[in-house]
């Protein structure tokens, strides 16, 4: 069975907690079900983590290189939090997995301070989902098993 990875960044536990009129009201284990329950009806296993750790998310994106190699690889979600504002290593790791990959973000990161207009995993993916709130999610794991079924 292929596995989809949805790797979470720091902060993200805090989710329903932190800033709820930025990420609003949703814990981050309603998402995981969610995610859960669309993975399982697409016949995918879901990893899903969160890690307030730069290099735990690396060490997850290089187990999925790993699957990758084995042929067990569906795709990879990452909200990388603020990372994704500072993390060359994030992009370094990302560029290695070449299934799909999609940057997330419950928030419109453009339109909100400077200093998160810029992203240092974008180049590293396919595809970026901001400001749909924590439905977000459901749309990358649907777009990722959509692109399985082709």
């Amino acid at each position: 069975m292929q596995e989809l990875f949805i790797l979470n960044g720091p902060n993200l536990n805090l989710l329903g907690v932190r800033e709820p009129e930025i990420y609003g009201y949703t814990g981050l284990a309603d998402v995981e079900q969610w995610c859960s329950a669309r993975c399982l009806a697409a016949g995918v296993k879901l990893v899903f983590r969160q890690s307030n750790h730069e290099g735990a998310l690396i060490d997850s994106i290089h187990e999925a290189v790993r699957l990758q190699q084995q042929g067990l690889m569906a795709g990879l979600i990452i909200n990388a939090g603020a990372y994704t504002h500072s993390s060359v290593a994030l992009h370094d790791a990302l560029k290695a997995l070449n299934c799909p990959k999609i940057e997330l973000h419950i928030s419109n990161t453009f339109a909100r301070e400077a200093f998160r207009h810029h992203s240092y995993i974008s180049p590293a993916v396919d595809a970026v989902i901001a400001g749909l709130g924590v439905a977000g999610y459901v749309l990358a794991v649907d777009a990722i098993t959509d692109k399985m079924a082709c």
